[in-house]
C-alpha cells in the first residue's frame, strides 16, 4: 500500500481506492488529529500519552516527537492514554500498550483487520464503540469540521481500571466488556 490507496482484484479487474486509516490519507490534510480534551477528561487522569502532540494536556506527562523522538523505545509508566497513528504504524503503539496492561487507546473500528483479530479483540478488557464519529481538533487545538474521523472510532481499555473508566465515562456509545471471555 502506497499513497494511502489500495489495490483490490475483482472479477478480473483492478481498482483503487482510498484507505481511510492510512497515514497519508491523514497526512494530506493534517500530520496530527488531536483527541478532543472532553473525551479524556470523561475517562479520568492518564499518567503518561507516549505520542502526544505540543501543548495538548492529555496526560500528566506527554511525550512528543519533537522533545523525545520515539515514544516506543522509552519505558511506560502508569496509565497510558494513546491516540495513536493511524494505519499501519498503529501496531507496534498497540502492541506496547497490550505489553504495559494499563492504558486506553482511540483507534478506527475495523473489526475485520488483523489489528483487531490478533491485537485488540484477544487482549482488550473492554470497548467502548464512540456512537458518533469523531470531530478532531487541529494541531492548534481549534476545532475543524473538516477533521471528523472518516469511520467509526474506538476507546479500547486494557485493565480494569480502564475498564470501568469505560462504563463509568458516560460518553455516547456502546461499552462491551472482554474480561469474561468464551474459551
Amino acid at each position: 500500500m502506497s499513497g494511502g490507496n489500495q489495490r483490490a482484484r475483482t472479477a478480473g479487474r483492478t481498482s483503487t481506492k482510498a484507505d481511510p486509516f492510512s497515514s497519508t490519507a491523514f497526512a494530506d490534510r493534517n500530520d496530527r488529529w488531536l483527541t478532543p480534551l472532553p473525551i479524556i477528561a470523561a475517562l479520568g487522569t492518564f499518567d503518561l500519552d507516549p505520542c502526544g502532540a505540543p501543548g495538548h494536556p492529555t496526560a500528566t506527562t506527554v511525550w512528543t516527537p519533537e522533545e523525545i523522538g520515539d515514544g516506543l523505545s522509552l519505558p511506560w509508566e502508569g496509565r497510558v492514554w494513546l491516540n495513536p497513528p493511524y494505519g499501519r504504524e498503529q501496531r507496534p503503539w498497540m502492541e506496547m500498550l497490550v505489553s504495559h496492561g494499563q492504558g486506553t487507546a482511540l483507534i478506527p473500528v475495523a473489526t475485520g483487520t488483523k489489528l483487531w483479530q490478533e491485537i485488540v479483540l484477544p487482549y482488550a478488557t473492554a470497548i467502548l464503540f464512540y456512537r458518533h464519529r469523531v470531530s478532531f481538533l487541529r494541531r492548534d487545538g481549534k476545532d475543524d469540521d473538516s477533521m471528523v474521523a472518516p469511520a467509526a472510532s474506538g476507546l479500547v481499555a486494557f485493565g480494569d481500571r480502564d475498564a470501568d473508566a469505560l462504563y463509568d465515562s458516560n460518553l455516547p456509545g456502546f461499552v462491551i466488556d472482554l474480561r469474561v471471555r468464551n474459551v
